[in-house]
């Protein structure tokens, strides 16, 4: 059984909260993990956007992934994704939402931009890449824009038919890009990048069968498709993706994002189709971004979605990745270069929530200056065995000290004078045994047993008690 405790700073109150989760924690042998659903658990992985926004290389990711493969992956850290603009030419001129400067096939397919990967010269992609990463025990990801590029559009590159082979054909004529692209749906925060497809013409559905058709030849094990949910909401993309995958000869885990305006319904309405989904905007290392998720995450445990069914397996609301460790800046051309802006507080408050809130756990640092603080921060073994094995994470609902009357609670512990105190945020893992804790008292330590030890000084009440397979209230 475990505590977590939350001090929220304000100038009028100061609020505790203490949040049980009941913990059934299990053993899988190797036998049994080959055949568990898809997703099964939160996953946890690595992915390079935090420390190289767009300009990795192949020897910077492949350095990255030896080093998780060696330090992270026995804490079920097994993804190594490579994140946006892995297609574009890292020159002068070239940008976030920069034009004209991707490698395109002749269908309007993107290709790694071989300056950065040479091993995807001569249309190999990523095939030797994820060789290597396979190799190392990881899977392989990338990170995928929704629609067709603004650049194969300008070429009016022929649309594939991966089925038959060729050029799509029907009607008597073949199909292109200009005939898919709508111009009029761009991406929001790429506008210069991508546009959505028409998904309802069968040419449309050819462009986007061979972009994962081909992703999967590659040995792709996770997609994160761009573009194509919160304010860029597009259901019927994701619906067709989600079809295609399921058709594929190898397993793809398939995550969505990013989530900006994400409702419960929203998030509903997609759970199905995929295995994670962004819940929030990127989240940087500020403790304005942190907080924003508190509220996000407590309306989606509400509506039951952690854990959904999902994807050819479960899927789970995603908070982002961790930006933590050593990072650069966001939209920078330049690779890592500074340390996080959270305080150590700030990173232990972020840890747990996405800890607890069942969050799928990408850690967003440069792994090559990985620092001894932040390595036992993510590896923390408690907090991995909440994201994993934990149930019931909801919001508990006792909250106290709030405008707490002199008169009333004279024996109140955390404010015997009733006066309003500010505190410093703070957000994690607390014994019970600590001082802090000292409202809740241990019963039965073998049955797992911890009892709410507040009451008014006016009124006897029996204490509100929580198991550790079962909560109980017994007041």
């Amino acid at each position: 059984m475990t505590g977590l405790s939350v001090e929220k700073t304000g100038s009028t109150r100061s609020t505790v909260f203490f949040i049980i989760f009941n913990l059934s924690i299990f053993s899988l042998s190797i036998e049994a993990r080959s055949r568990q659903q898809h997703a099964s658990f939160p996953p946890r992985g690595w992915n390079s956007y935090d420390s190289f926004c767009w300009t990795i290389s192949e020897a910077e990711f492949l350095q990255s992934a030896e080093i998780v493969s060696k330090r992270l992956l026995p804490h079920g850290y097994q993804y190594v994704v490579v994140d946006y603009l892995w297609y574009r030419k890292k020159v002068e001129g070239a940008y976030v939402d920069s034009l004209g400067f991707d490698v395109i096939d002749e269908w309007g397919r993107l290709h790694p931009d071989p300056g950065r990967w040479p091993s995807s010269r001569g249309g190999k992609g990523f095939t030797e890449v994820a060789e290597k990463v396979h190799r190392m025990g990881l899977k392989f990801g990338i990170h995928v824009m929704g629609g067709i590029s603004t650049q194969a559009y300008n070429a009016n590159s022929l649309v594939m038919d991966s089925v038959k082979g060729g050029a799509y054909e029907e009607s008597g004529r073949q199909w292109r890009a200009k005939d898919i692209g709508i111009k009029e749906r761009a991406c929001v925060w790429m506008s210069h990048g991508f546009m959505s497809v028409n998904t309802k013409l069968g040419a449309g559905k050819a462009f986007l069968r061979s972009l994962y058709r081909q992703y999967a030849e590659w040995g792709v094990d996770f997609i994160k498709h761009d573009c194509v949910f919160g304010t860029d909401f597009n259901i019927e993309e994701i619906t067709y993706v989600s079809e295609v995958l399921k058709e594929l000869d190898r397993p793809v885990l398939y995550s969505i994002s990013p989530g900006t305006s994400v409702t419960p319904t929203m998030a509903k309405e997609v759970s199905q189709l995929v295995n994670m989904y962004r819940i929030t905007g990127d989240d940087w290392d500020t403790w304005k971004d942190v907080t924003a998720h508190f509220d996000i995450s407590r309306d989606l445990s509400a509506s039951s979605m952690i854990g959904a069914r999902g994807l050819q397996g479960k899927s789970w609301p995603d908070l982002d990745m961790l930006p933590l460790g050593w990072l650069t800046d966001q939209g920078s051309n330049v690779g890592p270069h500074r340390a996080c802006n959270l305080n150590l507080e700030e990173q232990k408050s972020q840890m747990t929530l996405w800890s607890i809130a069942k969050s799928p756990l990408m850690f967003g640092g440069d792994v090559r200056n990985l620092d001894a603080t932040t390595y036992n921060l993510i590896t923390n073994p408690t907090l991995l065995e909440i994201n994993s094995y934990s149930s019931n994470n909801k919001e508990f609902p006792y909250i106290t000290a709030t405008r707490v009357s002199r008169n009333k609670h004279k024996g109140y512990p955390h404010h015997p004078t009733g006066k309003n105190i500010s505190t410093k945020h703070a957000f994690g893992l607390t014994s019970c045994k600590e001082q802090k804790a000292n409202t809740w008292f241990i019963v039965d330590k073998n049955r797992g047993q911890i009892c709410w030890n507040q009451h008014s000084s006016e009124k006897l009440e029996k204490p509100f008690c929580l198991y550790n397979r079962k909560a109980l209230l017994a007041s």
